[in-house]
């Protein structure tokens, strides 16, 4: 066995508010590791338009927020979860005010905005770039910070846990299992280094990048859902992948998101005639939550044969538009779209993982020495279906319950750990595999497993994952591994997690819609994989 590579109090895998948050809680006791596998700000929290929910105005109360919560959970959320995330919202609003993050005012005070599913204004904002501005801000605070040490291009192979350390030693198992650590892997040398630390915190997002067309960033590939699979966690709900209704529909414009709060300030969705379409659909027509809505304008699009459906505000005034969508108003029109003038063609998009890594209130998982937070975790919260601008607030209350938990433990002793051996293994041959397979699992992905979903779908979904794992973990074995094998590897354990849990659902409830099990059963009872 060979030292570490490098040894640190904390690490934590993923840039996102998540991951930037804890670290920043943590930095005053502990020193901390923050791995990203691309630059600091490419998760997926900068690309958040819509903003931060949370109590603060005259007139909304808790409770108003926990119930909104449930109904657009639809009967799944957990309760004690809900309650601990919309007390605690209010004091991570202060907490970003305090950092100094710029939130949108009007005569003095926050500027709050109204959104699907929500029964009050109580969206806190910076305009339409809420995410961007967080993040400019708390990379700020990190990058000062001496506590803090940044790897970024390092992409996670795997966690290190005592079981394995024992397996490959050939010794008896021990009593309990723990993380010890975890393998990435270095761009800059091509080399994969060894990480060990008492705690570990998985914050890398989700896996929109399992469907050919989404919202999220080329981040987003599900690395901290598989790597917990693989050490022993249990994964819980994936079959609820909430679908963005209004992503925008032009050849040059990639995952650009049009913000729910587009809706909220009374935008309307049009079909190619002008005919508006949503309050046939449901009494709430354009603020239904984000399942219903996404759901209308898929069987809208496939009754009619359409590409796209239109989002049309151009009702509002100009200096309206300029002052409260200041960055989607100008990129349409970088595109020739004029939202003052003309609607926006969208189109439904994956967009947000409601499962994940089951954690407790204080983002622990089954392994002990392990943590989830953020979109990675699933902590009862999103239910069936996340409330908009629920996202952000959850990253933040659970870092703050991450961070105090850890600083309040006791750690764990960490041995030294191995280094990674990749002697038996060569450069691979041909890398147009990788891009084959990771095109042909998107595709059917989409095609299979999305907004409508059945049993044949289903299966046919479930065929092709286990010929596409079949084949990766071979290459796997055999090639040194890339960033882009990696996450191809990741994305397929995802797939395979998210059909697994769809199959295992008779029912419809929330984002999982099956034609076979239309009817919604008396009880809510979440889905849970075991390893």
């Amino acid at each position: 066995m060979t030292l570490s590579s490098h040894h640190f109090d904390v690490l934590i895998v993923g840039s996102g508010l998540a991951g930037l948050s804890a670290a920043l809680h943590l930095a005053p006791t502990h020193r901390v590791a923050i791995l990203t596998k691309r630059d600091l700000n490419d998760g997926s929290s900068r690309y958040a338009q819509g903003g931060i929910a949370a109590v603060m105005g005259e007139g909304d109360t808790l409770e108003s927020h926990v119930q909104d919560t449930l109904v657009a959970g639809a009967g799944l959320c957990d309760l004690d979860a809900t309650r601990f995330v919309v007390e605690h919202a209010p004091e991570s609003i202060r907490w970003l005010q305090q950092l100094g993050v710029p939130f949108s005012q009007e005569e003095g005070h926050l500027h709050l905005t109204r959104e699907g599913g929500h029964s009050e204004r109580r969206i806190v904002h910076v305009t339409d770039a809420t995410g961007a501005a967080v993040q400019d801000t708390l990379m700020a605070r990190v990058r000062l910070s001496p506590n803090i040490t940044l790897f970024e291009h390092h992409t996670l192979v795997d966690l290190i846990t005592s079981a394995k350390l024992e397996r490959a030693a050939s010794h008896q198992p021990g009593e309990t299992n723990h993380c010890l650590g975890l393998y990435a892997l270095d761009e800059a040398t091509d080399q994969v280094l060894t990480f060990s630390a008492p705690r570990t915190i998985l914050a890398t997002g989700g896996a929109g990048k399992v469907y050919l067309y989404t919202t999220n960033p080329d981040t987003a590939t599900g690395d901290g859902i598989a790597a917990a699979w693989r050490a022993g966690c249990r994964v819980e709900n994936m079959e609820f992948i909430q679908f963005h209704p209004t992503c925008l529909y032009h050849p040059h414009a990639k995952s650009f998101l049009i913000s729910e709060a587009v809706r909220g300030e009374g935008g309307r969705l049009l079909l190619p005639d002008g005919t508006r379409f949503m309050p046939a659909h449901d009494a709430r027509a354009e603020l239904a939550p984000r399942d219903v809505v996404a759901r209308a304008i898929d069987f809208e699009m496939k009754k009619r044969g359409l590409d796209c459906v239109y989002l049309d505000i151009s009702h509002q005034p100009l200096a309206f538009l300029q002052e409260h969508f200041p960055n989607i108003y100008a990129r349409c029109l970088e595109l020739g779209i004029d939202m003052a003038k003309q609607p926006i063609p969208v189109v439904p998009a994956a967009h947000y993982t409601c499962g994940g890594v089951r954690t407790d209130l204080a983002g622990h998982t089954d392994l002990p020495g392990l943590y989830a937070i953020g979109e990675t975790a699933c902590t009862g919260l999103h239910g069936a279906n996340r409330l908009a601008s629920n996202s952000l607030v959850e990253c933040m209350v659970f870092a703050r319950a991450a961070a105090q938990a850890i600083v309040q433990e006791t750690p764990q002793p960490c041995p030294p750990l191995p280094a990674w051996d990749d002697s038996r293994v060569t450069d691979p041959d041909e890398v147009v595999v990788i891009s084959h397979n990771w095109d042909e699992l998107r595709r059917f992905m989409w095609d299979y497993v999305g907004i409508v979903r059945t049993n044949k779908r289903l299966e046919r979904a479930a065929h092709r994952i286990a010929m596409l794992q079949d084949e990766i973990q071979e290459f796997y074995a055999r090639f040194h591994v890339t960033r882009d094998l990696l996450e191809l590897r990741n994305l397929v354990l995802v797939a395979d997690l998210i059909v697994r849990s769809a199959q295992a659902r008779h029912e419809s409830r929330g984002l999982h819609f099956s034609r076979d099990y239309p009817q919604l059963l008396p009880q809510a009872v979440s889905t849970v994989l075991t390893p």
